[in-house]
């Protein structure tokens, strides 16, 4: 068998199940927080901010992840990111981890509970309301996909639209999925945005190769995507196993690590671009293809650098085929090239066209270059003529909504 998609979000994987409640931390009535738990406890790897300003739960999370802890449950509150809090905010996370072990009478050590918040900057939690909400999430917690869901949207801040995905695979004759959640619209630009990622899978991996598959993929999935250059205090992702699905455990590189990180690519890839999308105010996901590159750090330095271009986001925003500012962008991204090499085009669904052709602009189209950028996905192709390596970028257009949503976050 195949890869294959399938419905179920962080609950497609056996033995996972998840809950969401209104804790009353937004102002919004809706829910706000949300809990993952595995029926087993699980092998975790996690990846996160490179912000020097690391919230608290970050902070947890890292020590709870390299204290090799099995963890079995995960809780998470939009509204307050629990950054910039002092002593008060570690306490917050601590306190979060015993209630939740409390509300599963003692059986869920506190130590083996992961923490994340995401929200306002500098606000200490109001830890009466989320342990009510903890109270809420335990005997909530639901094995089916509409509680996937509804944990999904309850991590959302100024997103638009919730974001899972899950696959199913085969690994030494075993049916194996492996599924996520994530979260992230504005403050997007991981360097591991606000970026929140829970993926579950039911494959028997260890530890070490866990961490080695996510920290090798993130470079070309989330650390690719850009809204708006800011690097999040609050980055998370972190991936639970729980090895209920049964297959020869993964304990060395080889083809069944090959096939593991292929699904975990998918589904990375998959969310990544779901969150590029959907910037806030975005009203394209512009995506940055740069080939023929002469290295992979190469290609990955260019396509992000056009992709995080303000100048080049205002054109994509306005139809506007300004080749230049792209050329401009890739001219101070450090990367070393000759421009006289570089081929440039627009390319999606309904056609392609070539705007810049070795270190020469040339006539085209503008009224057909503009059709190709008022779709709601648009790529800039560059062939760079040096090389083999290829990498892609995702972000956003800059509309005017992104300063409106930025300007009155708080109120």
């Amino acid at each position: 068998m195949g890869m294959k998609a399938v419905n179920g979000g962080v609950c497609a994987a056996e033995g996972f199940m998840a809950s969401a409640a209104a804790a009353g931390i937004r102002k919004h009535g809706r829910d706000d927080m949300a809990m993952i738990f595995s029926e087993k406890p699980c092998v975790t790897a996690g990846t996160f901010t490179s912000n020097v300003v690391k919230a608290a739960p970050v902070q947890w999370d890292k020590k709870v992840i390299a204290s090799g802890a099995a963890v079995q449950a995960v809780v998470v509150n939009s509204g307050i990111a629990n950054a910039c809090t002092g002593e008060e905010g570690m306490q917050a996370c601590e306190a979060e981890a015993k209630a939740v072990s409390d509300g599963f009478g003692g059986a869920v050590p506190a130590s083996s509970v992961l923490v994340s918040s995401t929200g306002v900057i500098g606000l200490q939690m109001p830890m009466d309301k989320v342990k009510d909400g903890i109270t809420e999430l335990v005997p909530k917690l639901s094995h089916d996909e509409a509680s996937a869901t509804a944990a999904s949207k309850a991590i959302m801040t100024t997103d638009t639209k919730n974001k899972e995905f899950a696959v199913e695979f085969t690994l030494s004759g075993k049916t194996v999925h492996l599924g996520g959640m994530t979260k992230g619209s504005g403050m997007i630009h991981p360097r591991m945005c606000t970026m929140l990622c829970f993926l579950t899978t039911d494959a028997a991996i260890s530890k070490e190769m866990l961490q080695k598959a996510l920290s090798s993929d993130i470079v070309d999935t989330y650390n690719m995507i850009s809204v708006d250059g800011d690097t999040s205090t609050n980055d998370t992702c972190v991936i639970l196993a729980n090895g209920l699905a049964g297959n020869t455990e993964i304990t060395a590189e080889g083809e069944a690590f090959d096939t593991f990180c292929r699904a975990l690519h998918t589904v990375n890839e998959t969310l990544a671009k779901r969150m590029a999308a959907d910037g806030e105010g975005a009203s394209h996901l512009f995506e940055v293809k740069v080939v023929s590159a002469k290295s992979k750090d190469e290609a990955r330095t260019l396509a992000r650098s056009v992709v995080s271009s303000t100048l080049t986001k205002a054109a994509i925003y306005g139809r506007d085929a300004n080749w230049g500012r792209i050329l401009c962008a890739m001219g101070y991204s450090g990367a070393q090239f000759d421009p006289d090499k570089v081929r440039l085009y627009f390319v999606n669904d309904i056609g392609k066209i070539e705007v810049y052709k070795d270190g020469t602009p040339i006539a085209f189209d503008e009224d057909f270059a503009k059709e190709i950028l008022s779709h709601e996905e648009v790529t800039a192709l560059i062939e760079m003529h040096e090389g083999d390596e290829t990498a892609t970028a995702w972000g956003c257009d800059l509309t005017h909504e992104y300063v409106d949503i930025n300007s009155a976050y708080r109120s």
